[in-house]
């Protein structure tokens, strides 16, 4: 390879090399854990929180597609060429009720979505964050994101107490 090709590959590569490590001297986020209440016993976040213990929109979505299948194979088919109770028809109503399943699923965790949106909290400071959440605890259950000067946090309760946990 020629000696100025050389170099000029040497340059890119350099400049790629920086491009993508970023700057050395910049501090990484202090990941601490941020103390909102030392007894979080007093607190009722279940009906704050109904996605915490999941499984909810799977077995609603489950039991709209039994439902779907028992009421899919009980009719005759849509299609003419499909005799009923065949093989073609149980096919026919699993991939109906499975497509229900799905589309169900899908607008289950945009609501989830939507709830999750709504319990973001943004503050300036951690100060302001903390005198915030410990006059607000009951308002901002476990699970809760918080966005501190653009570094995100969530609310959890560790052996009894109420912190405020990078994410």
């Amino acid at each position: 390879m020629h000696p100025a090709g050389l170099t000029r590959l040497m340059a890119l590569l350099t400049a790629v090399a920086v491009a993508t490590l970023g700057c050395a001297h910049t501090q990484e986020p202090e990941r601490r854990m941020y103390l909102i209440a030392e007894d979080a016993s007093s607190i009722d976040f279940q009906e704050d929180a109904p996605g915490i213990g999941g499984a909810g929109a799977d077995a609603y979505c489950n039991e709209l597609q039994k439902q779907c299948y028992t009421k899919c194979m009980r009719r005759k088919p849509e299609i003419p060429s499909i005799e009923k109770h065949s093989g073609k028809h149980k096919e026919h109503c699993t991939t109906k009720c499975l497509n229900e399943f799905m589309d169900c699923i899908k607008k289950m965790e945009e609501v989830e979505r939507q709830e999750a949106q709504s319990k973001k909290l943004q503050f300036p400071s951690m100060s302001k964050a903390l005198d915030w959440l410990k006059a607000h605890t009951p308002e901002a259950p476990p699970g809760t994101h918080v966005i501190v000067a653009g570094v995100g946090f969530v609310i959890a309760i560790i052996g009894g107490v109420l912190f405020l946990v990078p994410i």
